[in-house]
């Protein structure tokens, strides 16, 4: 089994299900909203021409030469209006043009819409560089990640912390396709992810007015406000992902007509990055980096390998979160005594109990300062149920430390 490392987003948002919809039905008139289908078909630059006002219009995509319009009741109390709205839907589900892929899964799973949009330097045949796709999903995948963080704890620097939770919230995602590098759209379905959206909203103007801070006083000050909208050293990484290697990038959130815009998000178009916002965005990462403090805990986890280099002394455990913070997996370096304690609830399948500081600086993966080391007495029952988890878990821990302690 091959283990992603640490620092990497932790799994990737699901592709959109596109290829399969050519050969699915188109979805049921009946269950349409005419006002929801014309706001996407306006969303995604169909143009209306003509029609009976108040009655039907009649769209057609953007391009010359598609062959493609649709006539859309403008509401539901004409008596062929369910029946325009079945042709409309069958005509786009026969369509050619890109966007009607998009617009009929809109309409099966209301989503807010995450475009994000690259220019890049071209070559012969407007052609781009072929890791360009890969570095935009890249980007995006860690951007989506920044917002999930964000909106289980704010804080300038997540590190480990929070990250399966955040993880799992990117489950119901899909994502379109990104055929040269330049674009490329996440759907974020309302009712799961509604919350992730309206918080990458945020953190998207509240990272571009602290950059123009910057630019504009000299001063990062405005860095630490943007915190508590979701701004932290994980996203402007993020950014920095997607603006490095292109002249430009571009974020926008485009919310679901059938969901309405949330309150405090007022319409806005993309928010732009420049290269000329790099050396701001790394400067605000680090600091972001190094302002996080350490924090004081008492951790209960499981013992789930052990190692030190000479047969006494301090030697290097590694536990499984059980409780007492937001990682799945920490580090501890222990004096002999407290060693020879947790090999021994190890060999009884015990949980161990400490307190320490959970260092900033190591992601929050070292536990540090540990004392009051001590197993946790569990019955029988319990104890089955730790040794499970632990074998339900065993690929994570190569994943999460590596192949060996001294690693």
């Amino acid at each position: 089994m091959t283990h992603r490392p640490t620092g990497e987003p932790a799994r990737p948002v699901r592709p959109h299900p596109a290829d399969a919809f050519p050969d699915a039905p188109p979805p049921e008139a009946s269950g349409a909203d005419p006002a929801v289908l014309t706001a996407l078909l306006r969303r995604h630059g169909w143009e209306r021409r003509g029609g009976a006002p108040g009655r039907y219009g009649r769209w057609t995509p953007p391009g010359p030469g598609t062959g493609t319009s649709l006539l859309v009741p403008a509401g539901r109390t004409f008596p062929d209006s369910e029946d325009l709205l079945a042709e409309a839907l069958d005509a786009l589900s026969r369509s050619g043009t890109p966007s009607a892929r998009e617009i009929l899964l809109a309409l099966a799973v209301p989503s807010d819409e995450i475009r994000w949009s690259r220019d890049l330097p071209t070559g012969p045949g407007d052609a781009v560089a072929w890791t360009a796709e890969e570095q935009l999903r890249t980007a995006a995948r860690r951007t989506l990640l920044a917002a999930a963080l964000a909106t289980r704890a704010r804080a300038g620097y997540h590190g480990a912390r929070h990250r399966r939770p955040a993880a799992a919230a990117l489950d119901g995602v899909l994502v379109g396709p990104a055929p040269d590098g330049r674009g490329l759209t996440a759907f974020v379905p309302v009712a799961t992810g509604r919350p992730l959206a309206v918080c990458l909203f945020h953190a998207l103007h509240a990272a571009r007015e602290a950059v123009d801070h910057r630019r504009a006083t000299g001063s990062m000050d405005a860095f630490a406000t943007a915190v508590g909208a979701g701004v932290s050293h994980e996203l402007t990484e993020a950014l920095v992902a997607l603006v490095r290697g292109a002249e430009g990038a571009r974020v926008g959130v485009d919310w679901a007509p059938a969901a309405g815009v949330p309150e405090g998000c007022a319409a806005a178009g993309p928010v732009a990055f420049t290269p000329g916002d790099l050396p701001v965005l790394l400067e605000a990462g680090r600091r972001y980096q190094r302002a996080e403090p350490s924090v004081t805990v008492t951790v209960t986890g499981a013992v789930v390998r052990m190692y030190r280099s000479q047969p006494r002394g301090e030697g290097l455990v590694r536990l499984r979160v059980l409780a007492g913070a937001e990682v799945g997996h920490l580090r501890v370096t222990l004096g002999e005594e407290d060693y020879r304690i947790a090999g021994h609830a190890h060999l009884m399948g015990l949980p161990v109990r400490m307190r320490g500081r959970l260092a900033g600086r190591s992601g929050f993966r070292r536990l540090t300062e540990v004392r009051q080391v001590a197993p946790v007495q569990a019955d029988e029952a319990e104890r089955d149920r730790l040794l499970k988890v632990l074998q339900e878990s065993a690929d994570d821990f190569g994943e999460a430390f590596g192949p060996s302690c001294g690693s």
